[in-house]
């Protein structure tokens, strides 16, 4: 065992590819060649490795080479150390290269269902070698997971207010009400605010950004206690409610046409202008590594999602 300041001398990658090369052809002559390595050479890093480990790896003889029995244990896990960094190295090339390896977008449930098949469809035809790995969580569980680094990049409503996140806006969207097919809103257009002040409205369960927004839009209309009787884990159930008679809610524009066509039950209305609205952003951790492509995406997602019915906003 060869000693050096107190630690154990770390064989080369050099000495270990020249010990795999003759492990696998027993031949000092073929295996330089194999590497691109004069034959001398080779056998020095043979020889710097074997004082290295302080084993003895081959056996030589006038006429062949043979692995010595800890020759044949070593070359096992010379070749699973080559076989490592060649991966580490193709996996350095892969992040070099931009819109490669895994990308861990998270987006809540009330934009998931809508934008998704826009998203996949951008990232399919532009960037075909970029591995979109989708996690749907609610935002507080999404900004915990951003911050922890367990993903890269979430796609939501803002503002968030949360130091170290930068937002990427995409767009505007207006929310519309959604009556019973009965109800005296049904169809209109050009509904005031006011009208909020009165409504029973129907609201997602806590958690859920979606909520707080029309909580804020009622306060706003100056309504001042919590419309809230009846909850729903997501926008279908809440649809199917207001279907059944039990109240009115408030859609955004991306989610109408997915969920109100499943009933005939259904009426939706618009507000005046200005209509009570939410913004949706990418959100990234400030300073990220990949900051440049995620911008990139975002103004590759405002233009795929021009012909949704939003209001695309200006990257700058």
């Amino acid at each position: 065992m060869t000693i050096s300041n107190g630690k154990r001398r770390q064989p080369s990658l050099a000495q270990l590819r020249a010990f795999a090369a003759v492990a696998e052809h027993l031949h000092f002559r073929d295996a330089a060649a194999a590497i691109g390595m004069s034959q001398p050479a080779l056998s020095g890093a043979v020889s710097a490795l074997e004082e290295t480990l302080g084993v003895t790896l081959l056996e030589r003889t006038t006429r062949k080479v043979l692995l010595s029995p800890a020759g044949e244990r070593l070359a096992v896990r010379a070749k699973a150390v080559l076989d490592a960094v060649g991966a580490l190295l193709e996996e350095a090339e892969a992040v070099r290269a931009p819109f490669t390896g895994a990308l861990r977008l998270g987006v809540i449930p009330t934009v998931a269902p809508y934008l998704l098949p826009t998203v996949l469809r951008l990232v399919h035809e532009r960037y075909p070698d970029l591995d979109l790995q989708v996690h749907e969580e609610q935002t507080a569980s999404l900004v915990d997971g951003l911050h922890s680094g367990r993903l890269d990049l979430l796609l939501l409503a803002v503002p968030l207010g949360v130091p170290g996140v930068t937002e990427l806006p995409l767009f505007d969207e207006d929310f519309v009400l959604v009556t019973p097919v009965d109800h005296r809103l049904g169809g209109r257009e050009g509904i005031g605010r006011e009208a909020l002040r009165e409504l029973h409205l129907l609201l997602l369960d806590e958690g859920h950004c979606l909520r707080d927004q029309a909580l804020d839009i009622c306060r706003e209309a100056g309504r001042a206690d919590a419309p809230v009787t009846t909850t729903a884990a997501g926008l279908s159930t809440l649809v199917q409610l207001v279907a059944g008679g039990l109240g009115c809610t408030l859609l955004p524009r991306t989610a109408l046409k997915l969920e109100t066509t499943r009933s005939s039950q259904l009426l939706t209305g618009s507000f005046a202008e200005p209509a009570p609205s939410r913004r949706i952003a990418l959100a990234m951790r400030t300073g990220a590594a990949r900051a440049a492509e995620y911008t990139e995406l975002a103004a590759a997602l405002r233009e795929a999602m021009r012909p949704l019915p939003v209001r695309v906003l200006d990257g700058d």
